[in-house]
């Protein structure tokens, strides 16, 4: 037997049953477990609890949008987990995971059902994941769902370095509170010239409530042409000594690659005013421009994974795109 069901209790049910329902605070240590025990035995890590080291998805995803975030357990023990992320026309999903000793049991396609409502219920045009390139399995779950296979994301990253102040940038959190609702317009009118109603305002607002990290604005004069959210620190998706970008991008206009190079600039700056050692950031390879740029500046491939989307079109995923997302 199979439900949703995010009201009733252990009393209630029979042994065996399997229950998707929303995932709850007291569930995220557990949840946490699951998601690094289950990466690091498909990775055959030695110790596969250790994924990830400070680093974390699990507790900063649910305080970011606990109503999109669901778990499975069985006999009243919680079994696995999924998020989804909310970027207004633009959404994706994961970590989706499973404990090991519950694979192959339908868990995941159960775990799949609440999330592929919320982009319903969201009217989210534009769908992804990223997953392992070298498993069928994960495959075919997702191409149940219609997601299809299409281009190579790169996770990448590169040595911090020490260099001088590369253009005009600052931070949000700078910014007096009666400023960021127009920086969030700003924002989003950046992003949706990318892409129709693409909007990372959720991603800046979970950066600035969680103290996560912070959010880069590139200017020239008074115009925004580029934005990086940045994630800094254990805790966050960086973890020790690491700055991750989990999305950077610049206006598409005739000096797109010019304002490109200088938020990657900014981004390492901002790094080393961190004290990480190591930055990181993720790019879709179909985005060729940007993907040679960043070889370009120092940053090289730590793992390669597939992009799967629904439907079974670009996106924004073209040469002459500028921006940095892993959709990890």
């Amino acid at each position: 037997m199979t439900a949703i069901d995010p009201l009733a209790g252990p009393g209630e049910r029979a042994k065996g049953d399997i229950f998707v329902r929303p995932l709850r605070k007291s569930d995220l240590a557990a949840a946490d477990h699951i998601m690094r025990l289950a990466f690091g035995t498909f990775l055959g890590l030695p110790d596969p609890a250790s994924f990830m080291g400070d680093a974390g998805y699990v507790w900063t995803r649910w305080k970011a949008d606990a109503a999109a975030a669901f778990a499975v357990e069985i006999d009243a023990e919680v079994a696995g987990s999924n998020f989804a992320t909310n970027w207004g026309t633009v959404g994706f999903f994961g970590p989706l995971t499973i404990h090991p000793d519950l694979w192959d049991k339908g868990l995941g396609k159960r775990l799949m059902e609440p999330i592929m409502d919320c982009f319903d219920k969201w009217k989210t045009r534009h769908v992804g994941l990223v997953t392992f390139a070298h498993s069928p399995k994960h495959v075919a779950l997702y191409q149940k769902f219609g997601f299809s296979p299409r281009f190579l994301t790169a996770a990448m990253s590169k040595p911090v370095e020490p260099v001088g102040r590369a253009s005009s940038w600052a931070k949000f959190s700078d910014a007096p509170m009666n400023e960021r609702a127009a920086l969030l317009d700003a924002c989003r009118e950046l992003t949706g010239a990318i892409y129709n109603g693409l909007d990372v305002g959720r991603e800046i607002d979970a950066v600035a409530d969680q103290n996560l990290g912070d959010t880069i604005l590139l200017w020239d004069g008074s115009k925004l042409t580029g934005l990086a959210v940045c994630h800094s620190g254990a805790g966050t998706e960086a973890g020790s000594d690491a700055c991750y970008v989990k999305f950077g991008a610049t206006s598409p206009r005739a000096n797109a690659e010019r304002d490109f190079v200088r938020l990657l600039d900014a981004c390492n700056e901002f790094a080393f005013s961190q004290n990480a050692s190591r930055l990181s950031a993720g790019i879709n390879t179909a985005r060729a421009r940007a993907y040679r740029q960043m070889l370009a500046r120092g940053f090289r491939i730590d793992f390669m994974g597939l992009t799967m989307t629904k439907p079974n079109e670009a996106g924004y995923n073209c040469p002459e795109v500028y921006l940095i997302d892993d959709w990890r």
